[in-house]
């Protein structure tokens, strides 16, 4: 069999084999998927209650999506299956397999790529009822949300393989890392009306420049030349994180290899 044709074989394998345990697991499937819901809709009720903030519904729903949607189902639902796998020992017994460990990360990958798919499809149904629009390109805006979820999926790994050794470690590693980067990322406030020093910190935090690259496409209209330094940052943030990611996987694989 073609090398190239095995690899594709084995990533499907991997991604189906995961999605499948997400489907049997449907309370935390069904978490993924209620939760954008219900944020958009809580956003929804308060910009209609409020006819001045009317504008910033279609802002909202691209930084709910980016910047919270993603954040816990990608990068938290990276770690949590890299916690889980090392806790059941399927990492150990993958390794006595012919599986390649490309294969199982691309699969891994491939899996929170179509779980943010299905995140992409029920939040903007939601905002599209309760009145946000997408204004720009929606290829400028895929490209945007690819560079962000194989980010997400990149730190999930490095996160993942280095610390979370257990799955309890999970909900606690998300709180300590999810909750700060989401308040200076700009998914619940401005960065305008933050002080200065904590605009100047928020400006290293790479949720800050996903959701202000997104938004500027969604809410806003903005071009590519327009959001230049946002999605270059995206571009280098992505290099960097897969890097991390396959890297401290492969670190993984020597540490749990059997002697």
């Amino acid at each position: 069999m073609n090398s190239n044709h095995l690899l594709l074989k084995q990533t499907l394998a991997v991604s189906r084999r995961l999605l499948l345990e997400q489907w049997r697991q449907k309370k935390g499937l069904l978490f993924w998927a209620v939760f954008p819901a219900t944020m958009m809709l809580l956003f929804g009720m308060v910009y209609a209650h409020n006819a001045s903030m009317r504008a910033g519904l279609d802002a909202a729903a691209a930084g709910i999506l980016v910047g919270a949607a993603l954040f816990f189902s990608c990068f938290g639902g990276t770690v949590a299956v890299i916690a889980a796998e090392r806790e059941r020992g399927t990492l150990l017994r993958l390794m006595a397999t012919p599986l390649r460990p490309s294969a199982y990360f691309l699969g891994v990958v491939i899996s929170q790529l179509l779980l943010a798919m299905m995140q992409v499809v029920v939040l903007y149904s939601i905002a599209w009822w309760v009145g946000a629009k997408f204004n720009g390109s929606v290829w400028l805006g895929g490209l945007i949300l690819l560079l962000s979820v194989f980010s997400y999926v990149g730190m999930g790994f490095f996160l993942g393989t280095r610390f979370a050794k257990r799955s309890e470690q999970v909900v606690v590693a998300l709180s300590a890392i999810g909750v700060p980067l989401l308040v200076l990322g700009g998914t619940f406030f401005p960065l305008e009306i933050m002080p200065q020093t904590m605009q100047n910190v928020a400006q290293m935090n790479p949720m800050l420049h996903m959701n202000q690259a997104f938004k500027g496409v969604a809410a806003y209209d903005k071009s590519f030349a327009d959001l230049r330094f946002e999605i270059i940052f995206l571009v280098l943030f992505c290099g960097i994180s897969l890097a991390l990611g396959i890297q401290s996987y492969r670190h993984l694989l020597g540490m749990d290899k059997p002697q």
